[in-house]
């Protein structure tokens, strides 16, 4: 039986996000520079977009560059803002072909110009698709996100539009990025490191976290589906005991 077929289709996570780690260390090991890594990083992304479509995931969401990444080298901060241009240029048609969405989190108002616009023609191009919804988290931290939805309540309350004590975990919820989305039930980690990097921290309060040795560029359709395996052979009790899930 291929791997594909031991995925249980009618438990699938809604929501799977990914933290694409291990660009730069696969290129270091091939003696090469980290931008190396990163062009090569895109297959993987390919790989994992088409999968998760294909099994009937509803969103996936890509932690492409955190705000934290703005402090690396500034010559492969240009590289890969480039290569996100071109990326997107190129993957926009393949989106519409399969009836994917994108969209995007973060604060994208701190990317270059060409970036904005390539990614602005390539959400209003797809978004029309219903397929699946394709998040990529760009100039993007967890803390940035909660400040940004703070500051929107906040600006209620001093409007006089809301009560600080009527704020609610929903009202929140709805202030961020993720707006109407459900909150991520699997969590892929690659590289092997085990943290989530300010990555949707309000989010991932009850999500399965699935953490791999293996480096992005390497992360194939056969890995998103021992992932969702390993997700769909756990015991997800949000706080309750086994025997009152069985009730």
């Amino acid at each position: 039986m291929e791997l594909k077929e031991k995925v249980d289709i009618n438990n699938l996570p809604r929501h799977i996000a990914v933290i694409m780690d291990g660009n730069g260390r696969w290129a270091k090991q091939r003696g090469g520079l980290r931008i190396f890594g990163h062009k090569n990083a895109i297959t993987a992304v390919r790989e994992t977009v088409e999968a998760a479509a294909e099994l009937g995931v509803q969103y996936l969401t890509l932690y492409a560059f955190s705000t934290e990444n703005w402090s690396r080298p500034a010559s492969e901060v240009s590289a890969l803002m480039q290569l996100l241009v071109t990326t997107i240029r190129k993957e926009t048609a393949t989106l519409n072909k399969n009836n994917i969405r994108l969209q995007t989190i973060g604060d994208t108002q701190s990317l270059p110009a060409s970036c904005q616009q390539e990614l602005a023609e390539a959400v209003e191009m797809t978004s029309g698709n219903s397929r699946m919804t394709l998040v990529l988290a760009l100039s993007y931290s967890g803390r940035w996100e909660l400040t940004q939805a703070m500051r929107k309540l906040a600006t209620k309350v001093e409007q006089g539009e809301l009560k600080a004590a009527d704020i609610s975990e929903s009202m929140i919820a709805d202030s961020l990025g993720t707006a109407g989305m459900p909150d991520p039930e699997l969590l892929i980690r690659t590289s092997g490191e085990m943290r989530i990097s300010n990555f949707l921290l309000w989010q991932l309060a009850y999500t399965e976290l699935y953490i791999t040795e293996l480096l992005w560029p390497d992360f194939r359709k056969e890995h998103l589906y021992e992932a969702i395996i390993s997700y769909q052979r756990r015991e997800r009790r949000f706080g309750k005991t086994s025997e009152q899930l069985i009730k």
